[in-house]
């Protein structure tokens, strides 16, 4: 692994410096490549804290920092990717300087989290109090894994605090030592209703006039477990049947990412009742309009999709994986992530009103548990108030 050691030389001043008043705390918010809800989990973050006062720097990828509301808070572009590179050692430097002046440093992710840590040191008196929160478990083959893994333990043993996305991911980093670890907490997104009043004609070509209506919303990438979701479509267009034949079916699938094109030929070549939509602007009334919202996921935090469903009211099967149950609150139906598990649930859901009412009831209720952005910022005060 290429990642710097910890005499990685120091490079000129950055232009932006931590300089606040002795009243309040100096915040390092630290971040590597984010998207979806790790980036607004950021932005969140860092404007909830400056709104209390504290004197805060944001530390990202441009592409991170781009339209997001940071409210008081400064930012300053800085690139840490998803992979080891040579720019690691600039950035560890950067870090340290900025880290000695700084009360706090709160790293985003696993990689950011690493950096952070070897730029700060162990823990000793004096030194920045060093909080990670882990959005992601690492994905892939061995090497990945390996450096996933020994990134992990750098991070528990050397960060004064941890937040987990999920009950599994806290757990993993319990178990290699470290000192400190909660469950993050990620609000339910406002609900915009302007989302929820767009052209009927664009909701109705969502399904293309099918009956029977379900919808996925999610990157199209490994994650999200795309061909869980192809194979579970392929089994509902063979057993849902109405007067002998084929019932009109169809499943709307709103997002994008670099699995478009492997499952456009796919649904071409098997001729699945599945309409790939891109990303939409409006998600809140897709929900409502849906029989049945899916997720397929291979692994999740706290997935915002779900929130939002749960919000609409909708009828929710979910992969139980990660800190889907955590989020869901009781909200939906939770099934392994196989096909014929997931296409018996959503089976019943569309054939069976009652199920399917029950289900909306279900979701509506817990959807008053979600936590809001009140619950994020007692947890951000306590965590660098070291409460």
């Amino acid at each position: 692994m290429s990642l710097p050691n910890d005499e990685s030389p120091t490079p000129a001043a950055s232009s932006t410096e931590l300089a606040g008043a002795s009243d309040r705390l100096r915040i390092l918010e630290v971040s590597g490549s984010a998207a979806g809800g790790m980036r607004a989990h950021v932005t969140e973050c860092a404007r909830i804290l400056a709104g209390a006062g504290h004197d805060v720097i944001v530390e990202a990828p441009a592409d991170v920092l781009a339209d997001g509301d940071l409210g008081a808070a400064r930012a300053e572009p800085l690139t840490i990717g998803a992979r080891p590179a040579l720019g690691d050692g600039a950035v560890v430097a950067r870090l340290r300087r900025l880290g000695r002046r700084a009360d706090v440093v709160h790293a985003h992710g696993l990689r950011a989290g690493a950096l952070a840590a070897l730029a700060l040191g162990g823990r000793r008196p004096g030194r920045a109090r060093l909080v990670v929160t882990i959005h992601n478990q690492p994905v892939g083959g061995r090497l990945i894994a390996a450096v996933g893994d020994r990134l992990e333990q750098l991070v528990a043993g050397r960060a004064d605090h941890i937040l987990a996305v999920s009950p599994d991911l806290a757990e993993r980093q319990r178990t290699r030592g470290a000192e400190r670890v909660d469950l993050a907490v990620i609000p339910a997104p406002r609900r915009n209703t302007e989302r929820l009043a767009p052209r009927a004609s664009s909701v109705e070509s969502a399904w293309r006039g099918a009956p029977r209506r379900v919808l996925t919303v999610a990157r199209l990438a490994p994650q999200k477990g795309l061909d869980l979701l192809l194979d579970t479509a392929s089994l509902l267009a063979g057993s849902l049947t109405a007067d002998g034949a084929e019932a009109g079916l169809a499943w709307a699938v709103a997002g994008d990412g670099p699995e478009r094109a492997s499952a456009e030929a796919r649904i071409g070549a098997e001729a699945l009742p599945v309409n790939l939509l891109g990303r939409r602007e409006d998600v809140p009334a897709l929900m409502e309009a849906a029989d049945v919202v899916v997720q397929t996921s291979l692994w999740e935090g706290q997935p915002i999709t779900l929130q939002e469903a749960m919000q609409a009211g909708a009828a929710i099967v979910a992969t139980d994986v990660g800190g889907t149950a955590t989020t869901t609150r009781g909200g939906a139906i939770l099934v392994p992530p196989q096909p014929q598990a997931l296409a018996d649930a959503i089976t019943e859901l569309l054939t069976d009103a009652n199920s399917r009412a029950q289900a909306r009831k279900r979701a509506r209720q817990a959807a008053e548990l979600l936590p809001d952005e009140a619950d994020l910022r007692a947890q951000l005060q306590a965590v660098v108030a070291h409460r």
